[in-house]
């Protein structure tokens, strides 16, 4: 016994000793740090050059061996990250400098790329199916008669009045993407939390949060959307309202949730496309300027142009030709493609793009004017190493994208540059603006939040698979006010969540939210530095180099400094705060609240549980349809890595 004890004494001593000369060999010089920063960054745009143009190519052409080299290309980006991390973990960084010490964080902290053999096999073609799913999924009203999502089902959800049709779109879309990928979703999900344990974090959600460097971020997206959660509950209370006018009584309650297929948009995350039933003074002007564009002949080069133009009235940086030599504008003839609108980064600090389907109207030119605004941020910090070419949190890139189209969605700016014939200033018509923004802004908030809000759950652990579809639709009834129209099962094997895209592809969807928060702030501190002396919402920040200067500056940052470093260059403070937002639609909110209590409408809605909005005369559901042409999609190297493609919500 003696002899075994002293064995064990000895072997613990030799590991101890071991520990301890690992802990002496650990590299101290900064120096040496450096140069290996240096080392890769240089490697790194080489990498995720290759990794991007692959996975490009693929998204722009939906074939099989596309498919394969994006996959190869993309574990070789992983490979070369976990490289990295092993590289660095030789290094004791506590004293270098912070810059020092933020580079290395920001290189050993790999997301997905922390998976090895099989497993990392494994989660990237997770992925692959499904987005293969969602990206070519098509329903079928006959045989010989399959549409997919974009353009035909989302132009129904826009511009149909039929309840019935609005149902069949709604509910064959489901059918068609979530069922088919709710196993895969939970065999994601477990890789996923495995990675997140490697990069020193819990499960995936708080990887995710772990982006934004703050401790709070759940609390703080909650105290943000209390402050502006009376607002939308004003603006839900008069959409109800008008459509229970419009539909009736036994399918919209005035007092309850909202069916969510009769707000315009498969998601119902944006209400715009229902502003001819809502509208508060239909004899009034109200901003569509599709009409003008198609009477001008205006095309997808031309609407690029004109956001161009926007960009460089504010003296910030021109396009690169390649740009226009290699973006897709429009949808190409005789090749599958996704058409979902994104910009590119390519990390040789020279090729960006844009990824779109674009039509001619006036959702797609603010579009245009999105994607252009994640460009400019890409060319903005194009000089800084590779690991701080990001926004400064992930809300930053999407609020930027978003900050111009405020400025370019007024009534001078149209009119300045002829698509708006006609100025009309008065008070009616600024309320029939406002409300336009209003169910595009405001009506988007609660389903920016609960997205990530569900995934959070899931990734924790605390909602399971057979609970999935059931969670979702009670965090979008309580905070959304919405319901499905018919009933949605996790025992008849539905996954509505998965119906939304960047569920399969992905993305984390919190930026979002953060973003409706940052543009409006980034929007009144430009329009100050402009000089404006408008009402906020009436700001047009459009050859204002100064304005143009100040917004530049923050871009340049990249990631290289804290997010509240960040803001507090362009907005003056270190907080986000929906003050700015309050502010904007202040004189619709003083509007809606008087007309509701006018007009009696209940402010609120019943929340009792239920998943589903019981409806005496509904049509019968749909049922799966089989056979659904799909082709893969393969994953995106930036949902957990360096490579950044900034995707439209």
């Amino acid at each position: 016994m003696a002899s075994r004890a002293g064995i064990v004494v000895c072997s613990l001593l030799l590991l101890l000793t071991r520990e301890q000369v690992e802990v002496q060999a650990k590299i101290t010089n900064e120096t040496q740090a450096l140069a290996y920063l240096d080392e890769f960054n240089a490697r790194a745009q080489v990498v995720y050059f290759k990794s991007v143009t692959a996975s490009w190519n693929y998204n722009t052409n939906l074939t099989d061996h596309n498919q394969e080299l994006m996959i190869a290309e993309s574990l070789k980006s992983s490979a070369f990250e976990l490289e990295a991390r092993q590289n660095l973990s030789e290094f004791d960084w506590s004293n270098f400098t912070p810059d020092t010490q933020r580079q290395i964080g920001k290189i050993y902290y790999i997301g997905s790329a922390a998976l090895t053999g099989d497993d990392l096999q494994n989660y990237e073609q997770i992925l692959a199916d499904m987005e293969k799913i969602y990206s070519t999924a098509k329903v079928c009203r006959a045989e010989d008669d399959c549409i997919p999502l974009d353009p035909d089902l989302t132009r129904t959800m826009a511009k149909s009045r039929d309840y019935k049709e609005l149902l069949w779109a709604w509910e064959s879309w489901r059918n068609v993407t979530g069922p088919y990928m709710k196993d895969m979703y939970a065999d994601f999900v477990e890789l996923a939390n495995k990675a997140a344990e490697v990069n020193d974090q819990p499960d995936m959600g708080a990887y995710w949060r772990s982006w934004y460097e703050m401790d709070n971020l759940e609390s703080e997206t909650q105290r943000l959307w209390n402050q502006l959660k009376p607002f939308y509950q004003e603006l839900h209370a008069y959409v109800r309202g008008k459509l229970s006018e419009v539909y009736g009584e036994e399918y919209v309650s005035p007092t309850g949730p909202i069916p969510a297929h009769l707000l315009g948009n498969m998601w119902a995350q944006s209400w715009n496309n229902i502003l001819d039933l809502v509208v508060p003074y239909p004899n009034k002007t109200t901003i569509d300027i599709t009409p003008e564009l198609e009477k001008q002949n205006y095309d997808a080069l031309r609407m690029f142009n004109l956001s161009e133009e926007f960009f460089t009235s504010l003296g910030l940086v021109e396009s690169p030709q390649s740009f226009w030599d290699d973006s897709m504008l429009v949808r190409p003839e005789g090749r599958e493609v996704v058409c979902h609108a994104s910009a590119w980064d390519f990390y040789n600090a020279k090729d960006i793009r844009i990824k779109m389907c674009t039509s001619v109207n006036m959702a797609d030119l603010i579009t245009i004017h999105h994607e252009m605004g994640h460009t400019q941020y890409y060319l903005q910090y194009k000089h800084l190493p590779v690991v701080y070419r990001r926004g400064a949190n992930p809300g930053f890139h999407e609020a930027v994208g978003d900050l111009l189209a405020l400025s370019v969605s007024t009534p001078e700016h149209l009119h300045e540059i002829g698509l708006l014939p006609e100025l009309v200033d008065d008070d009616e018509t600024d309320i029939n603006f406002l409300m336009s923004m209003a169910l595009d802004k405001i009506a988007f908030l609660p389903f920016g939040l609960l997205m990530d809000m569900w995934r959070w759950d899931v990734f924790a652990g605390n909602t399971v698979k057979d609970k999935y579809t059931e969670k979702w639709w009670k965090l979008r009834t309580e905070i959304q006010g919405v319901v499905p129209p018919v009933p949605r099962s996790d025992a008849e094997g539905h996954f509505d969540p998965g119906a939304k895209y960047h569920i399969p592809g992905n993305t984390p969807y919190i930026r979002y939210f953060v973003s409706h928060v940052l543009q409006f702030q980034f929007h009144r501190a430009l329009c100050q530095e402009a000089g404006n002396t408008r009402s906020l919402h009436r700001c047009d920040i459009y050859r204002s180099t100064d304005a143009g200067t100040k917004l530049g500056n923050m871009l340049k940052l990249g990631s290289s400094q804290e997010w509240p470093d960040a803001l507090e260059q362009i907005a003056g403070t270190r907080v986000m705060d929906a003050s700015a937002i309050v502010e904007y639609f202040q004189p619709l909110m003083t509007w809606l609240e008087e007309k509701n209590k006018e007009a009696g409408y209940v402010v609120g809605w019943d929340n009792d549980g239920r998943t589903t909005e019981p409806n005496p005369t509904q049509p019968n559901p749909t049922e799966p349809i089989s056979g659904v042409e799909r082709t893969v999609m393969a994953p995106l190297i930036i949902l957990l890595s360096f490579v950044y493609v900034a995707i439209m919500m």
